[in-house]
């Protein structure tokens, strides 16, 4: 075999040279991307946490109308009946709007019957509406003593819309006392202790069963309505105005 000459020798060095050259380059350049494309971790979570969410915020915004009807919630209705047309029943609310509500087949309505203060006794269970007083003590509005097949309807402490800082409380009578400025009841609901002052002249009432013919144009009612998807009001109950007591609540 014939030996290389000492030219072709160089030349073969050199190409390997640049061959490793290449390599070593193409390496640390592979390096410097990485490198450059490394995030801290405190970034990277906060970005994360921004991309998810856009996509919550896009997701409600495209979301069905179900979704943003059962954010709203329940909507309470008090006004003057304007007709009746099947199960679809025409109000005139205090606010001044028309709407119609579509009663529930087997629809419940209720009237109700005038009791006195001291009907209000230990182990009552009643809703009350009231209003912060400036002793810290609640002052009641309206008082509905709830039939005993009802009691527990609704128990607990919440916002309510008759009056902008009103509240409801649905609980059990722990104790009352009859005093010159009304009846002071003290109430317990899920554990929670609420006192209040009902004052003489403050209506209180109980339910009494009514019927679909007393739903008659110019009664007043109180109603709780859901609305559906397609926009429909509909109930399952309604009170109404018989015989000069009008719902309170």
């Amino acid at each position: 075999m014939r030996r290389p000459g000492a030219g072709s020798i160089l030349v073969e060095s050199l190409r390997r040279a640049r061959r490793r050259g290449a390599v070593v380059a193409s390496r640390k350049g592979h390096r410097a991307r990485m490198t450059a494309r490394r995030v801290p971790a405190g970034e990277w979570r906060d970005a994360m946490n921004r991309r998810c969410m856009l996509l919550a915020l896009t997701g409600l915004a495209l979301g069905p109308p179900a979704l943003a009807q059962a954010q709203a919630g329940p909507r309470r209705i008090r006004g003057t009946i304007d007709g009746l047309s099947g199960r679809d029943l025409s109000i005139a609310t205090r606010e001044g709007q028309k709407v119609t509500v579509r009663l529930a087949e087997n629809a419940g309505v209720s009237a109700l019957r005038r009791l006195e203060l001291s009907s209000i006794t230990p182990g009552s269970f009643i809703g009350t509406a009231a209003e912060p007083g400036p002793d810290g003590v609640w002052r009641a509005l309206e008082v509905l003593v709830f039939p005993e097949a009802m009691r527990g309807t609704g128990e607990g402490h919440f916002a309510w819309d008759l009056t902008p800082s009103s509240t409801m409380t649905n609980a059990t009578v722990d104790s009352a006392v009859q005093g010159n400025d009304g009846r002071s009841l003290t109430l317990t609901a899920r554990g929670q202790q609420i006192r209040v002052m009902v004052p003489p002249d403050v209506p209180v009432v109980t339910l009494i069963p009514a019927a679909m013919v007393d739903l008659k144009p110019g009664a007043q009612v109180f109603l709780t309505a859901t609305q559906g998807a397609d926009g429909t009001l509909t109930a399952a109950r309604v009170t109404v105005a018989r015989d000069g007591v009008v719902p309170p609540m």
